[in-house]
Formats: structure tokens, C-alpha cells, sequence
């Protein structure tokens, strides 16, 4: 596996976010607000985002020095405030190396010990499979299933529910 290391995003990451970023194969397998094409407005806009965000909770998974992907934790509010959010992406050429698998385990590492959650999600599409298995392989378990709830690209998706807790919980 390649060295890498999570850092803030930084206004001179924004050649290589926006080079990695453009590329529908992993727009397909995010939300809406990944777009594709990945434009530098975007990516401007994005980075500025992820800067104000304190602490740090966005964070570029950064691979021979350059942002090759991201990783965030997103606090949910009111009776769900103990929970986050985990989204994550990383570069095309960088799949299949395990470093998405380890740098969820370090973000939810950093997550349990740096803020109050007691339970991380992350809702990969019933069609991620590869997603599915990083989630498995970093101690992330099913809990569940809604068939055709999500619409990507016009096709309607199965929303899978992945949570790791914290332990204990307080």
C-alpha cells in the first residue's frame, strides 16, 4: 500500500482536486453534490467549505503530496447529535490498495477521539459494492436496507445504512 496521510484541504490543492474529482466514476457513487463535470469553481467552492470546518472534519487523503481524495465527517444535529455522517472518495488510480480501507479507520479514529459521537454511518448505494466491502473491512456493520429510496443518474437505488460504534458509548 502507498503511503498517505490525512491533512485540512489547502487552497493549493485545487489542481489536483479538480483532476481527480472530474471523473464520472466517482460522481456515479456519490450524491448529487459531487457534480460531474468537476469544474475548479467547484472545487474552489469546495476547498473554502472544507477550511472553515473546525476542527477539522473534512480532510484530503493526501498520496505523493497531492490531494488524491477526501474524507469527512458530517456532526448530525438535535436528537441525532451523537451521530456523523462519513463520506469519502478517493482517486481512480489509487483503488484497490487498501488506503480508502485505512484511512476510514483513521478518520473514525479521529472522529471518536477528537468529538462527542458515539456512532459513525456512511450510506453507500445498493449498487457500491466495492464501498461496501471498504465499510466491512474497516469494522463498519449492516444496519439497513432500503430498497429503491435514493435517485442517481435518472435510476432509483437501494440506500445501505453502515455504522461502526463507539466503545463504550460515553
Amino acid at each position: 500500500m502507498l503511503d498517505y496521510t490525512l491533512r485540512p484541504w489547502r487552497e493549493d490543492d485545487l489542481e489536483s482536486l479538480v483532476n481527480y474529482a472530474n471523473n464520472y466514476n466517482i460522481s456515479s457513487k456519490l450524491t448529487d453534490a459531487f457534480p460531474h463535470p468537476y469544474t475548479p469553481e467547484n472545487g474552489k467552492a469546495f476547498i473554502a467549505m472544507a477550511m472553515e470546518t473546525g476542527p477539522n472534519r473534512i480532510m484530503a487523503i493526501d498520496i505523493n503530496g497531492k490531494a488524491s481524495g477526501g474524507i469527512g465527517l458530517h456532526p448530525k444535529t438535535d436528537v441525532d447529535r451523537l451521530n456523523a455522517e462519513l463520506g469519502y472518495w478517493l482517486a481512480e488510480p489509487f483503488w484497490g490498495q487498501g488506503i480508502i480501507t485505512a484511512a476510514i479507520k483513521d478518520m473514525v479514529a479521529y472522529g471518536f477521539s477528537h468529538f462527542e459521537f458515539t456512532r459513525i454511518f456512511a450510506r453507500p448505494f445498493g449498487n457500491n459494492v466495492a464501498s461496501q466491502r471498504v465499510l466491512q473491512k474497516a469494522g463498519f456493520t449492516l444496519e439497513a436496507t432500503f430498497e429503491k429510496t435514493l435517485i442517481k443518474n435518472g435510476e432509483l437505488e437501494d440506500e445501505l445504512i453502515y455504522a461502526i460504534r463507539k466503545n463504550p458509548p460515553f
